[in-house]
């Protein structure tokens, strides 16, 4: 039987590998160059991609000996799951999943060519965050705000489309609804999740309430106004998903005319990880028709890894930087394992590479970490380092209270579609970040979220990531490192911390379920104790 399932195997990645290589460049082509066409050429491989695991006969071979338990040897088996769930989430109608794909490509296209009409100027999301970053204007800022939420009424019909789609796809192939489907596929049980974020919500949302008072205090003096006047546009984001800033610690000073590349080469190299390769095939710097955001892609499971960004010289692009090429440190590590085979190149588990980068994008707010590696006085370092702490610890929380927003909203999304959703988002907005909405705004708000159209059901995972990033932390301090400094230790100088990332997150892949790699890798299975402990 192993030798049935290897003959598919070999069969599926021989027609499967070069559809993602393909995929990928044209996917790259398409949000580095805004060209309508790669964007359509994308569409099309993707289609190619979904035909290939839609073909019953393969399935139903796959599933045969997946109920007979026929597959013993655990490689084989590991690779029995995967396939299993990559052709089960096409077994349903070829033109439904075709039109999921072009859906989905003509919102990547929307997204990425938008932007803000403030005042009668286009400006990028860039020049959106330092408006409402920089300025105590209120009329300033909400114009700006408002602005950016546009692009939220021009897709909003497309993605409540899209979201109709993955919900027939998910009933034809028997699951409750979409945002179940995702979850289950993706290794993770509804039901686990649900809890581990009530868990989360329970955990912050007392020190949430207490830092957001004194924010609120902060708005109030910045801005000349009253705390009734307080609105999402005075929290310094498009989405009050990262900490504003509350204490007087101007990071951005630290890097500005810093050469970011440099400082991310030499801090991996110094860990004993080589992210240079990965730079020179990366897009780094804005320009007209360019994705915005920021991500890293593995080209082909090969080691051909990229990274776009959109750099300026400020601490969130240095913090985005450090963050990104986690993900590709993780991607390359697992791409160059010789006894990995392709369908386990993969990272175990969703939110595994999310933690990696997390704990990597930590470090540009460490003042340990700036002055080793930024050269800034130990004085300097000693007298920003209380603030730091406090601002981290905001961070954590500003950020775990949207993912409660996002987790929430897109499970009742799928769940009832035609509800009022805007109403919905607006009810989350002020249940969880505590702001105070503007009245009488109906508008689809929560379909600015690039997450919600093109990346699904996916935003649990930066807080399972945030939990993992803690515990890693943990680890690496008390048994690598071995200095005891929670607060402070940045791992800068220490290779052997990326000789066991390496080793024991990096190199397995997805060989074994995400829980048994986080428990062989630090001792125990995820946990949110060591998260709790930083943010109270």
């Amino acid at each position: 039987m192993d030798m049935d399932l290897q003959e598919i195997i070999d069969r599926t990645v021989a027609a499967y590998a070069p559809l993602v290589k393909a995929s990928s460049e044209a996917y790259w082509e398409g949000t580095t160059t805004g060209s309508a066409a790669a964007f359509e050429r994308y569409a099309e491989i993707n289609r190619k991609i979904a035909e290939l695991f839609s073909d019953s006969r393969t399935f139903g071979e796959l599933r045969r000996m997946r109920e007979s338990g026929s597959v013993t040897e655990p490689l084989m088996r590991r690779q029995l799951e995967e396939l299993y769930n990559a052709f089960l989430s096409r077994q349903a109608d070829k033109s439904l999943l075709n039109a999921i794909i072009d859906k989905e490509t003509e919102l990547e296209r929307k997204y990425a060519a938008f932007r803000a009409d403030f005042r009668g100027s286009r400006i990028n999301d860039n020049e959106v965050e330092r408006l409402l970053r920089t300025s105590s204007d209120s009329a300033e800022l909400r114009d700006v705000w408002e602005a950016h939420k546009a692009v939220g009424r021009a897709v909003a019909r497309d993605v409540l489309d899209v979201v109709r789609l993955r919900n027939r796809l998910a009933d034809m192939l028997g699951f409750t609804n979409y945002h179940s489907m995702s979850l289950m596929l993706s290794g993770e049980k509804p039901r686990e999740v649900e809890l581990l974020m009530n868990e989360v919500d329970e955990l912050s949302r007392d020190s949430f309430a207490a830092v957001k008072a004194e924010l609120d205090e902060a708005m109030v003096r910045r801005c000349g106004i009253t705390r009734e006047e307080l609105r999402p546009w005075h929290y310094q984001g498009r989405f009050f998903q990262e900490a504003p800033d509350l204490y007087p610690v101007d990071f951005d000073k630290y890097y500005k005319d810093r050469d970011l590349e440099r400082l991310t080469i030499d801090y991996y190299r110094s860990i004993g990880l080589d992210v240079e390769p990965m730079m020179r095939r990366s897009d780094l710097y804005p320009r007209e028709g360019k994705n915005q955001h920021a991500f890293c892609i593995d080209m082909d499971g090969m080691g051909d890894v990229r990274v776009l960004c959109n750099l300026t010289d400020n601490e969130r692009w240095m913090e985005t930087m450090l963050h990104e090429f986690g993900h590709a440190a993780y991607s390359v590590g697992h791409d160059s394992n010789p006894d990995l085979p392709f369908l386990l190149r993969e990272a175990a588990g969703i939110f595994t590479t999310e933690g990696v980068a997390m704990m990597f994008g930590r470090l540009s707010r460490n003042p340990e970490w700036m002055r080793l590696n930024l050269g800034i006085s130990a004085e300097e370092a000693a007298r920003i380092a209380p603030d730091c702490r406090r601002a981290a610890r905001l961070s954590q929380l500003v950020q775990a209270r949207f993912m409660q927003v996002v987790y929430r909203f897109e499970k009742a999304m799928y769940a009832d579609p035609e509800q009022d959703l805007n109403a919905l988002w607006r009810d989350l907005v002020e249940k969880y970040q505590l702001l105070t909405y503007p009245e009488g705004r109906d508008e689809p708000d929560w379909a600015a979220k690039i997450h919600i159209a093109l990346y699904p059901c996916y935003y649990h995972n930066y807080q399972m990531g945030e939990l993992f990033a803690s515990q890693m932390h943990r680890y690496i301090v008390e048994n690598i490192t071995r200095s005891g400094d929670l607060a402070s230790d940045s791992y800068t100088g220490c290779p052997e911390v990326g000789r066991w990332l390496s080793e024991k997150i990096f190199a397995p892949g997805k060989l074994y379920p995400w829980n048994e790699m986080i428990s062989r890798a630090t001792g125990e299975k995820l946990t949110a104790a060591y998260w709790a402990a930083e943010v109270r």
